[in-house]
């Protein structure tokens, strides 16, 4: 089969696979709804118990999980594009933990207690996260290299865990509520969420996507992108702004959720090859059906309770990579 065939192939039955997740995420939960009965409540305006559910508080759900898979699998496709770092994920860099500072202090200082108030203030702390690693990367000779933007992640990274525990520690009374955001869950997401984020998703899909073809340079090293007419410098900075606005929007909406963006682009390109303009929509469509398929999973292991879903997608994404790296199809 032709390699253009089988990538096609490839995102075809993602993309089926995707709406078999979504299918679970309406129809399975506490209450299970039979998929008839889903589709009734969709798209003929079923009425009755199962079809309010569904409604009211399943597709707001599963929307979200839909927006933050996406984001974070292109977040973290995108960070390791532009770091040629096989282990650089949104976690790594320090945003995710940029967005958790911005919750601690809106809970603790700022009297957030929703949601929908969190998603300004973690949105904000990513970016200015990812201002500090690059601020730090890009001094001194060679500009933002991969080994000094990886170290000076984890030295921003290490500097913000380090004011979350402080601000937590004098503030006691707001622990019980950053935990259940900090644990990463789509529970009791709504609809106000979904039009807070979307927006900055949608831009931050514009830029990473304009940054497919230098990804694809960059990885066969900066002199030789550079002799192919890539500006390094550019590809860098939009492609970095574009994954700290869907970092920022993606950790908002559902807290620090992990191995999405670590595993994801991994998967992606053992399944399509290190073509970016194909990895980058793979890694968009698989990056919500790990979610929701974790998500799922998670409402039904230990019923009535819920496993939030930031453990379960480690829980199912470990063995995935796991299988990638025994068989070396793991490339930086």
């Amino acid at each position: 089969m032709r390699v253009p065939v089988r990538r096609a192939a490839v995102l075809t039955a993602a993309v089926v696979a995707l709406l078999l997740a979504v299918l679970l995420s309406l129809a399975v939960g506490a209450r299970a709804v039979a998929p008839g009965e889903v589709i009734d409540a969709l798209l003929f305006g079923g009425h009755g118990d199962s079809a309010d559910v569904v409604r009211e508080m399943r597709v707001p759900r599963t929307v979200v999980g839909l927006l933050v898979g996406a984001a974070l699998a292109l977040a973290g496709t995108v960070l390791q594009g532009i770091t040629r770092n096989p282990i650089a994920d949104p976690g790594v860099l320090g945003i995710s933990q940029g967005a958790s500072v911005g919750v601690v202090l809106a809970i603790a200082f700022a009297g957030v207690h929703t949601l929908t108030g969190y998603v300004w203030y973690a949105f904000v702390g990513a970016g200015l996260a990812s201002v500090a690693v690059h601020a730090i990367a890009s001094g001194g000779r060679g500009g933002a290299t991969p080994v000094k933007l990886a170290l000076g992640g984890a030295a921003v990274n290490a500097l913000l865990v380090s004011l979350t525990t402080a601000v937590l520690t004098t503030r006691a009374s707001a622990l019980d509520e950053f935990r259940f955001w900090q644990v990463g869950s789509l529970s009791g997401r709504d609809a106000g969420i979904v039009g807070r984020i979307w927006p900055f998703l949608l831009v931050g899909v514009v830029l990473v996507l304009a940054v497919a073809r230098g990804l694809d340079a960059l990885a066969l090293g900066e002199d030789v992108a550079k002799g192919l007419g890539r500006r390094v410098a550019t590809v860098r900075i939009v492609g970095g702004l574009g994954a700290t606005v869907l970092t920022g929007a993606g950790v908002a909406a559902a807290g620090p959720l992990a191995f999405i963006g670590l595993a994801v682009p991994h998967i992606a390109r053992a399944l399509v090859g290190s073509d970016h303009r194909w990895v980058l929509p793979t890694a968009a469509v698989l990056g919500p059906v790990m979610l929701l398929v974790s998500d799922t999973v998670g409402r039904i292991v230990f019923p009535p309770g819920e496993v939030p879903a930031g453990v379960m997608t480690a829980l199912i994404g470990v063995p995935f990579l796991v299988t990638l790296v025994r068989r070396k199809a793991v490339a930086a």
